[in-house]
């Protein structure tokens, strides 16, 4: 049997101090043990440093300033040994058996090069079922990510050759850096995906992404503006993202115009006849 390979597993964390234990438990959990965890605390002033000292010699920890996700999940990315990279948010948990399901998959698939699973919502303790439109693509998914991001930071593995080639996530941007990074992804390989729960997202909260930022289109439509302009898409591929850059525009355009904010609606009919 060939030696499995190595899987540098990174942890972003900031103020997280009553999720990080759960988080890193169920990484060291794992049935697959050809893994490292890098835990990376961006500049937490909470209890996390209390929280991690039992797991000094289980961990590698990384420790900078407030940086933000993209600034965190990279420099783990930069220290990572291993061929592989998985990722896991410090409130989500994985089950024990993600990575060994995921690396067979992987192996029986040698010219996939990033795998994503299902997973489990939970929001405030309950359940919650997704919508149609959430649903898990696979193969060539780039038109599928343009509307909005449909994989988990928590469910990917991924070749590090693929950070290499298609750079890492954008730290510029204040959300949807996942979204960013998919996109760039998709436009040149397959994903693949196993069909399992494999993880449970915890969401809701405050102190997340998604609800410190309104409009999160804004953030979307400046990564779709950045890709038009990089030169890196196919004819096809061009078509539809300058068409899903004209989509979220108009909508942006006729919100900043319903709270007066003039400036912003022409900035967003400029971006509009930029790409028609």
């Amino acid at each position: 049997m060939p030696t499995d390979p190595m899987v540098s597993v990174v942890i972003p964390t900031y103020n997280r101090a009553g999720f990080i234990k759960e988080a890193i438990d169920s990484v060291l959990a794992q049935t697959y043990s050809e893994l490292e965890l890098i835990v990376v605390d961006d500049g937490s002033i909470d209890e996390t440093e209390k929280i991690l000292l039992p797991y000094k010699n289980k961990i590698h920890l990384l420790k900078q300033e407030n940086k933000g996700v993209s600034a965190a999940r990279n420099l783990g990315i930069a220290q990572a040994k291993g061929e592989w990279v998985a990722f896991l948010d410090s409130d989500d948990l994985w089950k024990k058996d993600k990575l060994a399901k995921q690396m067979l998959w992987l192996r029986l698939h040698q010219q996939v090069l990033i795998c994503h699973t299902d997973e489990i919502w939970s929001r405030g303790g309950e359940r919650v079922h997704p919508l149609k439109k959430h649903a898990k693509p696979h193969g060539w998914i780039f038109e599928k990510c343009l509307p909005m991001c449909v994989v988990s930071p928590s469910s990917v593995v991924i070749h590090k050759s693929l950070f290499e080639k298609y750079g890492t996530f954008d730290e510029s941007l204040p959300a949807c850096e996942d979204y960013d990074l998919w996109l760039r992804f998709a436009a040149k390989v397959t994903f693949g995906f196993v069909p399992e729960k494999l993880l449970t997202k915890r969401g809701g909260r405050e102190d997340q992404l998604s609800t410190q930022h309104w409009g999160l289109d804004r953030f979307r439509v400046q990564s779709l503006v950045k890709l038009i302009q990089s030169g890196v898409l196919k004819p096809a591929q061009l078509d539809l993202t300058k068409e899903m850059v004209r989509h979220k525009c108009a909508i942006l355009a006729k919100g900043s115009r319903k709270r007066d904010k003039l400036e912003e609606e022409k900035k967003y009919l400029e971006i509009i006849n930029e790409n028609k």
